[in-house]
Order: C-alpha cells, then structure tokens, then sequence
C-alpha cells in the first residue's frame, strides 16, 4: 500500500474515498506540514498503491487494512481526516481503537444506511445494472464523469482531470472503483451498524468540514452528522462541492488547523 509521509509533530492521517486517492489532499497537506506529520494513504486498489485483478477490496476489508498500517508504524494521538468512503472506512477503525484516536474531521461524507432516500432508491437501480460493470471498467465513469460533476463554483481543469484519472488508466486497475460503487448496493446494513456504535467516539472531538454544495451529501448529511455528534463542531464552505479538499484547501486546512490549536 502505497503512502506519503510528510512533516514532523502531532500525526494527521488522511483517508480517501472514491474515485480518489492521497492526492485529494496534497494542497492541504503542503499547508499543514509545516507544523505536523501529515500521512496520506492509497487504498490498495487506487492511487500508487497495487491493483490487483483478485481481492478483497470491500469497505471493510479496507478499514483492516488501516488498522494493520496504524498499527505497523506506531501511530498514536492521531488527527483522522476523512472523505467520502474514507468516513464509514476511517469512522469503522476509529470505534474500534478509539485509545489511538485524538480528533477526527469529517469532509463530505456518512455514517448510516441510506435505505428509503429517494435519491438512493433512483442510485440503486443504476447499481443493480448489468452495465455497471462496463461503465467502470471499459469507460473509467467513476474517474471520467461522476467525479468532474460532483464539484461545485469551481471546476475540475482538463489537467486536474488527467490527474485524478491517471491511476486508473487501464481496466484492470478499475477494480477498487468498481467495488466501492458494489458497496453503495451491499453495505448499507453495515453503514447503519456503525451508525448505531457512534457513541463510542462520543469523547473525541469531532470536525465536520462540508462542501456545501455537493449534489449527492449535501447539507441534510452535514444536519444528520451534527445531530448524531451533538458536541461537534462545523464548517460550511458554501462554494464547494463533494470535494471541498481539491476545491477550497487552504479553508479546509485553515479549519483543521483551528481544529487542532483548540485542545
């Protein structure tokens, strides 16, 4: 698995979601290690990490393989910064080693099953698809059409997009996007199950930094969140979309770091 490792001090661990990788973060992590370790990872299946045809590349297997990376170089006290499936990935190993966890931030993301949302149940016909496949695999849809849509003033330059597709060139290194959209469909009872074990992060501070104008989670997701984390605090940037790291990064590492100068 493949991860960058910059700056020295408290550790701040980024989490990716789909179809992304430690990239995502590079503006934020140039401002924020100065003052910090920041550690950004790959998911096997995404990124510079391996893509291999057979494995497991479920959401939970995912969070294991987290564990296993935290546990391996030592991390402690650490500042989680998720996105996307990075939250039920990054949340899902956090309430189970919660001693290894200082804060979390949250951007753009869930924690629960979406069954009975209207824009869910349209979501899961397209899921159920025989053509999913081929949509992720031969056309990289995920990369090349979902991810330039989901963004809101601002746009994904011709550049960014070749950037943001570059690691999933080929269709046999599709299988990680392929999986996390088979996860939207498989796993919604496991995001409720998390969502009903959230009170075991109840002691650690908690940050949602939200794109406000996302066209999937948008500000009803943020509103559900705040609910369920009653002591947590919120920024609203209201001119990104899904992908408020790549949009607005120096508002999302000025947030995280009045986050973190608070404790």
């Amino acid at each position: 698995m493949h991860y960058i490792d910059e700056g020295q001090g408290e550790t701040i661990l980024f989490i990716h979601g789909t179809p992304s990788w430690s990239f995502d973060f590079r503006n934020v992590i140039k401002s924020l290690s100065k003052n910090y370790r920041c550690i950004a990872i790959d998911h096997v299946g995404f990124g510079l990490s391996d893509k291999p045809e057979f494995y497991d590349y479920s959401t939970q297997n995912h969070s294991w393989t987290l564990e296993k990376f935290v546990l391996e170089l030592g991390l402690k006290n650490i500042t989680l910064v998720l996105h996307d499936f990075g939250g039920p990935i990054g949340l899902d190993f956090a309430i189970r080693n919660p001693k290894l966890i200082k804060r979390i931030t949250v951007l753009n993301s869930w924690l629960w099953s979406s069954e009975g949302d209207p824009k869910y149940l349209k979501l899961k016909r397209i899921l159920k698809s025989p053509l999913l496949p081929f949509l992720y695999k031969y056309l990289n849809f995920s990369a090349k059409y979902i991810l330039p849509s989901s963004f809101g003033d601002s746009k994904l330059s011709t550049k960014m997009k070749a950037q943001f597709t570059r690691p999933f060139e080929n269709r046999k290194q599709r299988n990680g996007t392929l999986a996390f959209a088979h996860s939207l469909l498989d796993d919604q009872e496991w995001f409720e199950k998390l969502w009903n074990k959230r009170s075991s992060l109840s002691q650690i501070p908690i940050l949602f930094v939200w794109g406000m104008k996302d066209p999937v989670l948008g500000p009803s997701y943020l509103e559900k969140f705040s609910e369920g984390f009653p002591n947590s605090k919120t920024v609203e940037i209201e001119t990104a979309g899904h992908f408020p790291q790549e949009e607005q990064p120096m508002q999302v590492a000025e947030a995280i770091k009045l986050f973190l100068a608070e404790l």
